[in-house]
């Protein structure tokens, strides 16, 4: 009896299988039901990050010293790829030459640090002596500015800009005939750009003690944040450009906080001593410029640590390679959105052996239907058996009703890795595409989530496993659910960025070629 029990093929074993998979939801089915949430979690998040109107606080908190500099002179700094300001120890106004501020070919160039009150200033705070302050008028010669003060100790000020990195050197000479001390300080000044948050992170920057530390803009409506670091950097970031300081000496204190309606980041090293008839350089870098990561390598040798500034996510590993890339692409066809869909079938290709295998595993679904209505005459009334039975189907065949997902579950980390390398890459912002100005905003006319939409449809339909007479079955549940999957992804990809609804959509359409000729093979 005992032996008969045990029988794999009893009716007793059959009976207790049927109870136990009544008793426990699918694998399947519990997975898709997380994915169905994720998505929606995700529609919502996208609206919650959509860009904002305002880009000013107004709470007022250590309100900034307003100081009359119209008797200091003002003089310009260039390069091939800035153009400054400098009014004694402040820089402000920086223009980005390769980068206009909108898609209009007439429109001024990006600018940084503008606006009344906004700049960077880089001084020293003297220890037994003077030293030049924001009122000083400095003698300007051969590009060099020069003061004495009332010791006879001599400061030459030399500010560069090359590429877009501003490089300022203090040359202290000690004539005092006595020991003095200096402590080097950077200060920036900013409005915030909350308008450009659409889902990437905004706000501080701050390498200290070799981490990347990151406070959003909100965060400083409430407290203060403080570091200290052997060295490092600190300044701000917005989606495309970075703005940041980095003094060439050690023991750096450094703080972020909030002034009026402005955000401050400052930065306080070591003082450096000075001896009689000895003279000093102090080194203050700044960059000012977009988040390209080869450009940030370059930077990183007069700045360590800023290569590291870009925020990928979790998929960074991804993300990067990625951008890498698009990238090239862009170079060699000289057009983004070109250059996104030439990524995307290379993308597919790589992927083909796991998608033919998907694609293989759901023809084989559609071929099992005759199959599984047979079992659904024969046990009309004891869902338990048909379940089971069903599942013995299942396992024969080496298939699932969920294999058609799995494209679709192997393309989430691949989509969050791509969405933040298009949110993050400069090079999309302002990237023209037939009647797309810019790939970095949503599709202004819905076209491509439409169409995305419409794709994805196309491709449900040629995995969708047929017609069931039980409504309760896996395949059927699953198709229940998958059907509202397009009009879900055309309303969520709405107000995403078209670079990215590019990107699904080609990947769509390449899906259906490839299971149009999986199934032409198959026949």
């Amino acid at each position: 009896m005992v032996q008969y029990l045990n029988n794999n093929n009893s009716g007793f074993a059959q009976w207790a299988a049927g109870r136990d998979a009544a008793k426990k939801p699918s694998f399947f089915s519990g997975l898709f039901g997380w994915l169905v949430v994720f998505l929606l979690s995700w529609w919502l998040l996208s609206l919650w990050l959509s860009p904002k109107t305002d880009n000013v606080n107004t709470i007022s908190n250590d309100e900034p010293v307003v100081v009359d500099l119209s008797s200091v002179p003002t003089s310009d700094i260039s390069s091939d790829k800035i153009f400054a300001t400098v009014q004694g120890l402040r820089v402000s106004n920086i223009k980005l030459s390769d980068f206009k501020a909108s898609v209009s070919d007439d429109s001024d160039s990006v600018t940084l640090v503008s606006g009344d009150g906004a700049f960077i200033e880089v001084g020293l705070t003297p220890s037994g002596t003077t030293a030049p302050d924001i009122k000083t008028v400095w003698k300007s010669t051969d590009g060099k500015m020069s003061w004495r003060n009332s010791d006879h100790i001599d400061f030459t000020r030399t500010v560069t800009a090359n590429n877009y990195l501003i490089t300022i050197t203090d040359t202290i000479k000690n004539n005092s005939g006595r020991n003095v001390s200096f402590a080097p300080y950077a200060h920036i000044l900013r409005y915030n750009n909350m308008k450009s948050s659409s889902g990437v992170y905004n706000g501080s920057i701050v390498y200290a003690n070799s981490k990347i530390e990151h406070e959003d803009w909100a965060r400083f409506d409430k407290k203060s944040y403080a570091y200290s670091t052997v060295s490092g950097f600190a300044g701000f970031v917005d989606q495309y450009w970075e703005t940041v300081a980095s003094i060439d000496s050690n023991d750096q204190t450094i703080s972020i906080k909030k002034q009026g309606d402005l955000y401050s980041a400052n930065i306080k090293a070591e003082s450096v001593s000075v001896a009689p008839g000895e003279s000093k350089d102090i080194t203050t870098n700044i960059y000012v410029g977009p988040r390209d990561s080869k450009i940030l390598n370059t930077a990183s040798a007069a700045i360590p640590g800023i290569a590291r500034s870009i925020d990928y996510g979790w998929f960074w590993f991804l993300s990067r390679p990625m951008v890498w890339s698009l990238n090239l692409l862009d170079g060699l066809v000289s057009n983004y959105g070109i250059a996104i869909i030439i990524f995307t079938i290379l993308v597919r290709i790589l992927m083909w052996p796991l998608t033919r295998k998907s694609y293989v595993s759901t023809l084989a679904m559609q071929k099992m239907q005759p199959e599984l209505q047979k079992i659904q005459s024969l046990y009309p009334n004891d869902k338990q058996r048909q379940q089971m039975e069903m599942m013995r189907l299942y396992q024969k065949n080496k298939t699932s009703p969920m294999s058609g997902c799995l494209p679709m579950l192997i393309q989430i980390p691949i989509f969050f890795a791509l969405y933040k390398a298009l949110l993050l890459s400069v090079q999309m912002r302002s990237a023209h595409f037939l009647w797309i100005s810019d790939l970095s905003v949503m599709d202004p006319y819905f076209i491509l989530p439409i169409l995305m939409g419409a794709t994805m449809w196309v491709q449900q339909y040629l995995q969708s496993p047929g017609n069931t007479k039980n409504k309760n079955d896996m395949a059927a549940q699953t198709q229940k659910v998958m059907k509202w999957m397009p009009i879900m992804f055309t309303v969520m990809f709405a107000w995403m960025p078209a670079g990215l609804v590019l990107y699904w959509t080609v990947s769509n359409i390449f899906g259906i070629v490839q299971m149009y000729i999986i199934k032409r093979g198959s026949k």
